[in-house]
Parts: structure tokens; C-alpha cells; sequence
């Protein structure tokens, strides 16, 4: 079955940097637009950027647009949140998910969005 496999996080200080990986397997990437989303203890999961299949356009929440860059390699069907600085409020899961579709990179923005998902990779970023 299609797997997601995130990696990267960690715990770092604020105005630090990270980089998530997201390895997918079993999955035409290259046929799906993929996301990033983010969830706090006791809060509902919130979209954070997503890429169109090709990589050609992007979306970010207006929470992370200008710190965060979302990317991805077709070559080794992994896409890349690099994260620069970071603020406490940023601490959560991280996970990425894929989006079967053809369409422009802010329609993915939703969770009903996606048809496939990852376990996450935790990430906290102390004051």
C-alpha cells in the first residue's frame, strides 16, 4: 500500500531552522499535489503548504508565508517543508499528506482534500 514517511523533526530553539522530508513509496507521485498540516496538543489539524503535482505553484497559510518553503524531487518522490524561523507557536505534528489531482496548488488546502496520509514528525521549538 502507499506509504508517507516523514522525517526531520527535532527540537530546536526559536528563530532556529529545520527541514521535513516526506518519502513517498507505492505512489505515482508524480500524478499527486502534496501538503504539509500541522496539529497541537488539543488543537484541530491545520494546513500549512501545499505543491501542485509538478512543482510549478505553491500555497502557504498566511501563518507560515515567508518562513516556510515547501518543495519537492520527483526523482526521489520525497517533498521538503524547510522551516526557518521558527516560533514556539510552530511546536506540533507534522505530517505530509498526497492529493490525487491536477489542479493548482491552493485548492489543496483541506483535509478532505487528500487521499493518502503520514504517521508525522514531531516538532517543538522552545523560547
Amino acid at each position: 500500500q502507499v506509504q508517507l514517511v516523514e522525517s526531520g523533526g527535532g527540537l530546536v530553539q526559536a528563530g532556529g531552522s529545520l527541514r521535513l522530508s516526506c518519502a513517498a513509496s507505492r505512489l505515482d507521485f508524480s500524478s499527486y499535489a502534496m501538503g504539509w498540516f500541522r496539529q497541537a496538543p488539543g488543537k484541530e489539524r491545520e494546513f500549512v503548504a501545499s505543491i501542485n503535482w509538478s512543482g510549478s505553484n505553491t500555497y502557504y497559510a498566511d501563518s507560515v508565508k515567508g518562513r516556510f518553503t515547501i518543495s519537492r524531487d520527483s526523482a526521489k518522490n520525497t517533498v521538503y517543508l524547510q522551516m526557518n524561523s521558527l516560533k514556539p507557536e510552530d511546536t506540533a505534528v507534522y505530517a505530509c499528506a498526497a492529493a490525487r489531482g491536477g489542479l493548482s496548488a491552493s485548492y489543496y488546502r483541506s483535509v478532505p482534500g487528500y487521499n493518502y496520509w503520514g504517521q508525522g514528525t514531531q516538532v517543538t521549538v522552545s523560547s
